[in-house]
């Protein structure tokens, strides 16, 4: 299994970067993604030098009956039962039918578990190691604001805008990041052999603004 290596480029924050890059490069472990961030007018970017995915391409990314089946197994672990799950940071989908999610722990706050969904069932959680820095309060979504069924919706519509583009790549992953307790939905850009467009998506995964960069 290959290593995902991130380079980092971030301003003085009162989140800092490294922390919350390191999370996230963790809980991604050999899924490539790419991941940038916006925070108190200041960038962050998260770039993969290497990408990496495991399995046979399932359409998961489109499949909405089991995207909320995924949802509703989550919701039903024994440990959330009759408590709000918060989700840390980061939860990504891809195409081979895995999920990828920090969240934080039921009885702790100030402590957070990684899950992965493989084969329809959720793994046991891992004890995340938090930096010092790291401020959870500001990395956290409830999941009551969080449909999986979105994933859909914005695969439908990348695909629809990618179509028209050349050279544009297979879309494998879709994922969000949680900075300021605000959502954004990635990827952010469309890359085709010619031409780059930039793409954003509202919280509830309609199209935001689509242009060329």
């Amino acid at each position: 299994m290959k290593k995902v290596f991130i380079s980092i480029i971030c301003g003085s924050l009162f989140l800092s970067c490294k922390p919350v890059s390191k999370s996230i490069e963790d809980t991604l472990n050999s899924q490539g993604t790419s991941v940038h961030q916006k925070e108190q007018g200041k960038d962050h970017t998260v770039t993969n030098k290497e990408q990496h995915t495991e399995g046979t391409k399932t359409g998961f990314l489109n499949d909405t009956d089991r995207l909320l089946s995924a949802e509703a197994a989550l919701k039903n672990l024994p440990q959330y039962a009759g408590k709000e799950i918060f989700i840390y940071l980061f939860l990504g989908f891809y195409d081979n039918g895995t999920i990828n999610v920090m969240l934080q722990h039921p009885e702790n706050p100030e402590y957070v578990d990684v899950y992965d969904y493989r084969d329809g069932k959720w793994s046991a959680p891992v004890p995340k190691q938090l930096s010092l820095q790291e401020d959870i309060q500001h990395g956290l979504i409830s999941l009551n604001k969080v449909s999986f069924a979105t994933v859909a919706q914005v695969n439908k519509i990348y695909r629809e805008k990618a179509s028209g583009i050349d050279g544009v790549k297979p879309l494998t992953n879709i994922y969000i990041t949680v900075v300021n307790n605000v959502i954004d939905w990635y990827p952010m850009n469309i890359e085709g052999s010619r031409e780059r467009y930039a793409i954003r998506f509202n919280t509830d995964g309609t199209l935001k603004s689509f242009k060329q960069d």
